[in-house]
C-alpha cells in the first residue's frame, strides 16, 4: 500500500483511504469471544447437557417404573355391609340388623401377571435402545455441526487471505496508474475487488457465528461460540458391519419383541379372574356370628378382549414390517455413506494435488506479468477468481467428507449401553 506521505491523485488517495478503513474494519476484534473446543469436548458436552437425551432418559425411567408396577398383584379389598334395618315393623330399628365384614382378593388366572411383566420389560429394552439411537443421532448432529463450523472457520480464513491478495493487487494497480502505465479505471476496478473482499469477510464472519451457535445449541449453550480446533478424524470408507447388529435394526427387533409380548398380554386378559371373599356376619338379634365365604367369576360372553387382541396382532405385523424396512435401510444408508465418502475423498485429492497447484501457479504468473506490464488487471482478477473457486471447493469437499464420515459412523453404530 502506498505510504500515507506520498502525494496521490484524488482517485488514488480516495482508494487508499477506503482500503485503510477496510483493513481496520477487518482487523477490529469482535464483541464475542470464541472458546476453542475439540470434537471430543463437543461430544461430551452434548452427551451431558442435551435436552434430547434428557427426554430419552426420562422415557427409560418411566418404562422402568411401569415394569415395576406390572409385577404387583391386585390389592385385597375390605368390605362392610349392614342389612335389615331402618325398615318397618320388627326391622324399624337395629335390633334385628345383620352386619358383615369381609375381605376380597382377586386371583389373576391365565398367566396375566407374568405376561404383563414380560410386556413391560420388553418396553424397557425398547426404551433403552431408543436412548442409544437418540445418543447416536445426537453424535451425528454434533459431528456435522462441528464440521460445518470448522468449514466456516476455514472459509473465513480464506476470505481474509483473499482480502489481503486483493489489497496487495490494489496497491500494485495504484502504483501502475500513478506511473501512467495503466488507466485510472484499472485502479477503480482493483478497489472494487478489495471492497468485495471486505464483504466476503463480513459474510464469512456471520456464517461462522451462526454455525457456532448451531453447534452450541446441541448442548443448550445458546450464548456460547465454540471454536473448532481441528477437523474430524478420518474414517475408512470400507468399514464392514453386520447390518443386523446396527442400532436401528436392534431397536426394530426390540419393538418386534415388545409387540409379541403385547399380544401375549392381551390374550391373557381374555381369561377371567376369580375373586374370593371371606367374612364374618353378626346377627344383632341373637348376637350370633357366622362365616361368609363367596367367589365370583365373570362370564366371557360379550367381552373377551378380542378387539385388543386383534389390535396387538396388527401392531405385531407392523413391527415386523418395520424391522424388515430397518434392515434394508441400514444396508442402504451404509452404502450411501461409503459412496459419498469415497467421492469426497477423490474430489479432495484432485483439488489439492492438481487443481490448486495449477491455480496458484497461474496467479503467480499473472501477478508477475501484470507488474511487468505483460498482462492486464483483468487477467490477474480472472486468475485470482479461479484460485478462490478452487480453494472454496477444497473446503466444501472437506466438509462433505466430514458429513459422509459422520453419516457412516451413525449408519454402522452398534455399541451402546442397552444390551
Amino acid at each position: 500500500m502506498p505510504s500515507p506521505t506520498r502525494r496521490l491523485p484524488p482517485r488514488a488517495a480516495s482508494g487508499a483511504a477506503i482500503t485503510i478503513a477496510a483493513v481496520l474494519a477487518i482487523l477490529a476484534p469482535g464483541t464475542a469471544i470464541a472458546e476453542p473446543v475439540t470434537l471430543a469436548e463437543a461430544l461430551a458436552r452434548a452427551a451431558t447437557s442435551s435436552p434430547v437425551l434428557a427426554a430419552a432418559e426420562a422415557d427409560v425411567a418411566a418404562a422402568i417404573g411401569r415394569a415395576q408396577q406390572a409385577g404387583f398383584r391386585p390389592n385385597p379389598e375390605v368390605g362392610f355391609e349392614i342389612e335389615n334395618f331402618a325398615g318397618t315393623g320388627a326391622f324399624s330399628g337395629l335390633d334385628d340388623a345383620e352386619s358383615t365384614l369381609s375381605v376380597e382378593q382377586r386371583f389373576e388366572l391365565g398367566g396375566k401377571r407374568s405376561a404383563r411383566e414380560r410386556a413391560a420389560f420388553a418396553e424397557v429394552d425398547a426404551a433403552r435402545l431408543r436412548l442409544e439411537v437418540a445418543r447416536a443421532d445426537l453424535e451425528q448432529q454434533v459431528r456435522e455441526a462441528y464440521a460445518d463450523a470448522w468449514a466456516d472457520r476455514r472459509r473465513l480464513d480464506l476470505a481474509r487471505e483473499q482480502f489481503v491478495r486483493a489489497d496487495n493487487l490494489q496497491t500494485i494497480a495504484t502504483e501502475l496508474v500513478d506511473a501512467g502505465r495503466e488507466p485510472p479505471l484499472r485502479a477503480m476496478r482493483a478497489r472494487t475487488a478489495t471492497l468485495e473482499a471486505v464483504g466476503e469477510v463480513r459474510a464469512a464472519e456471520a456464517e461462522l457465528a451462526q454455525a457456532q451457535r448451531a453447534l452450541a445449541a446441541l448442548w443448550g449453550g445458546s450464548d456460547d461460540l465454540p471454536e473448532p480446533t481441528a477437523p474430524e478424524p478420518l474414517i475408512a470408507s470400507n468399514v464392514a458391519v453386520d447390518p443386523a447388529t446396527t442400532l436401528d435394526v436392534r431397536l426394530a427387533e426390540a419393538e418386534v419383541a415388545m409387540s409379541i409380548a403385547a399380544v401375549e398380554r392381551e390374550r391373557s386378559l381374555s381369561r377371567p379372574d376369580v375373586t374370593v371373599s371371606v367374612g364374618a356376619r353378626q346377627f344383632r338379634g341373637t348376637d350370633d356370628t357366622a362365616l361368609v365365604v363367596g367367589a365370583s367369576m365373570p362370564i366371557g360372553i360379550f367381552d373377551r378382549n378380542q378387539g385388543n387382541i386383534a389390535a396387538a396382532n396388527a401392531e405385531r405385523t407392523g413391527a415386523e414390517a418395520r424391522r424388515n424396512a430397518a434392515l434394508a435401510g441400514s444396508i442402504q444408508r451404509t452404502r450411501n455413506a461409503q459412496a459419498a465418502l469415497r467421492t469426497a475423498e477423490a474430489q479432495l485429492a484432485f483439488l489439492e494435488n492438481q487443481a490448486e497447484p495449477e491455480a496458484l501457479e497461474a496467479v503467480r504468473i499473472a501477478r508477475e506479468g501484470f507488474a511487468a506490464g505483460r498482462f492486464t488487471l483483468l487477467d490477474v482478477l480472472d486468475a485470482e477468481e479461479a484460485l478462490n473457486t478452487v480453494q472454496a471447493a477444497i473446503i466444501t469437499a472437506e466438509q462433505e467428507r466430514a458429513d459422509a464420515a459422520a453419516a457412516l459412523t451413525r449408519a454402522t453404530e452398534t455399541e451402546g449401553s442397552a444390551q
